[in-house]
């Protein structure tokens, strides 16, 4: 997905809910912090856009969005065309550690690619894995697979 489609889903999430404040919580979330040619393609890859309303507390806002279209810390979704949102995205570090913490290969080659770009601080990466109220094996695993991604002679 690029910030073009992005946009295009925060406008008609924004119209289906009747609500401009979207918060961009998966992979995609990373436009709202770097331009398209900014992005290696694995950070890009997903066609999906996984968003959450601020004033959502039964998600009832969106399921409706789910079913029409398919606070942490945030940065504003700068793009004119994505009007009328006002969607904000994870901040990209702690959109990387999420994406630690679940583990999967797909999240695991998205932190290698970023890590590779020089995109993100493997050292921010480990104090905001230390901040997460998990249980300490989660931790030292999300510690692991970093230094084991840097040790990599495979990075970019």
């Amino acid at each position: 997905m690029n910030r073009e489609q992005l946009s295009h889903v925060l406008r008609a999430a924004s119209r289906v809910a009747d609500d401009p404040d979207i918060i961009v919580i998966g992979s995609q979330a990373i436009l709202g912090s770097f331009s398209d040619a900014d992005l290696p393609i694995e950070a890009t890859r997903s066609m999906e856009a996984d968003l959450a309303f601020r004033n959502d507390i039964d998600e009832r806002k969106s399921d409706l969005v789910d079913g029409s279209i398919g606070e942490y810390r945030l940065v504003a979704y700068m793009e004119a065309d994505s009007a009328p949102s006002r969607a904000t995205c994870l901040e990209p570090h702690d959109l990387v550690v999420s994406k630690l913490v679940a583990g999967r290969l797909k999240d695991i080659e998205f932190v290698k690619a970023m890590l590779g770009a020089n995109l993100i601080s493997a050292n921010l990466l480990v104090e905001r894995a230390e901040m997460l109220e998990v249980p300490r094996a989660v931790i030292t695993r999300v510690r692991s697979t970093i230094s084991r991604l840097l040790a990599s002679p495979d990075r970019t």
